[in-house]
């Protein structure tokens, strides 16, 4: 029996979007980086770490601690908390909790964070930890990372579809254009598509401008109602739609798509727009091909014509299709499960108009997705968020 539409999220907002500056390798914690992000909360929203009364966090190395620890490092007392392992999937379903959580005036303000260091060893020991498929049967082999796994589904894509890997590059080439406008990103060089199909093999067909770059940051924002935010002048973008789905087509023998693809119409059914609405769409790119996967999940084309559409678009800033305007984790760089929140940051910023040199004209709608937790043959958590700035 097909489910019927979700609750709509009446009166919810996000507001004061945060990132502390990456840095490729750092001697601080994972905690320093957290802390950092929601000092920032506080600083750009003008309130009082006493305000927070609910805190989600996501964190690859900042173990042994969870939610519950970081609330006495930083003082905060909250009556809602959640720690959320979800990878590049964490930052839809942290405000898809806090969300609900405010609704229902569990909360009144929820600060949702993530961050990680990047030690010298920070990513080594990541992937040994990782899952325990990865312990037993990914790891021992060598394959040390994603970069292997990504390569089968990459390659299972490409042939069942027609992809080449200049329909690819065009994703990548595209980030890299937005990146050299964001003071951020840590790839600051531009990148052309000959250079992106002349460099060296990871995995083939996986090579080095496919694969994001490990580091140090962390990124926030705040979930409350609209009116906690009108009475503290603070500026804020409208929740209105949101799916999230794990281990989604599990029948599939490789993955050629993802969780969206179940819940797409209800997405821009409770929104009550269409993909041909959106101002800019910042998808979850730990690599080109899940990007493309996207567009086609996502309802911006049918499967298997996610390359003719990136041949079609201008996925630049200043395009007709502006998508992952800060240059996305392909070339800001990936902070680890702040990686989850770059987009959704970035989105709430284009929509707020506050997002200064990437700032996409009128951006006024946005839709930000997560997608991460791989396995062997597949990513197992997915979502999406479609949000409105307040000119909307």
């Amino acid at each position: 029996m097909k489910n019927s539409l979700r609750i709509p999220y009446d009166r919810v907002v996000m507001a004061a979007p945060v990132t502390i500056p990456y840095a490729r390798y750092s001697i601080e914690s994972a905690q320093w980086w957290i802390g950092r992000a929601l000092g920032a909360l506080v600083a750009q929203a003008g309130i009082k770490a006493s305000d927070i009364d609910g805190l989600c966090v996501s964190s690859f190395t900042m173990g042994p601690d969870s939610g519950i620890g970081l609330t006495q490092h930083f003082g905060l007392c909250v009556r809602w908390l959640d720690t959320i392992p979800l990878g590049g999937a964490s930052a839809i379903a942290a405000l898809r909790r806090a969300a609900r959580a405010v609704q229902a005036h569990d909360a009144d303000i929820v600060a949702c964070v993530a961050g990680d260091t990047n030690h010298v060893d920070s990513f080594r020991q990541t992937l040994e930890n990782f899952s325990r498929f990865n312990r037993d049967a990914v790891y021992p082999y060598g394959a040390g990372g994603a970069n292997a796994s990504f390569a089968l589904i990459a390659r299972n894509y490409m042939r069942s579809f027609g992809v080449t890997r200049e329909d690819l590059g065009r994703i990548a080439v595209s980030q890299r254009a937005n990146a050299l406008r964001n003071p951020n990103a840590l790839m600051k060089a531009p990148l052309t598509i000959e250079q992106y199909l002349a460099a060296r093999p990871i995995s083939d067909p996986i090579h080095l401008f496919d694969c994001v770059m490990p580091c140090a940051g962390a990124e926030a924002f705040l979930v409350m109602r609209d009116e906690t935010a009108a009475s503290l002048g603070l500026p804020a973008a409208r929740l209105l739609s949101t799916i999230e789905r794990h281990n989604a087509f599990a029948d599939d023998p490789m993955q050629v798509r993802g969780g969206w693809a179940m819940d797409v119409e209800e997405l821009y059914a409770v929104a009550g727009i269409k993909p041909d609405d959106l101002d800019i769409v910042q998808t979850y790119d730990d690599y080109p091909v899940i990007t493309m996967m996207q567009f086609e999940d996502l309802g911006f084309c049918k499967k298997g014509e996610g390359a003719e559409f990136v041949r079609q678009h201008d996925l630049t800033i200043d395009g007709d299709f502006p998508h992952n305007t800060s240059g996305g984790q392909l070339s800001v760089g990936q902070a680890g499960a702040a990686g989850a929140y770059l987009g959704l940051v970035e989105g709430l910023r284009q929509v707020l108009g506050t997002a200064g040199p990437t700032q996409v004209k009128d951006a006024s709608l946005g839709l930000a997705s997560g997608f991460g937790m791989i396995n062997y043959d597949r990513g197992l958590a997915s979502g999406a968020a479609i949000f409105a700035g307040p000119s909307r």
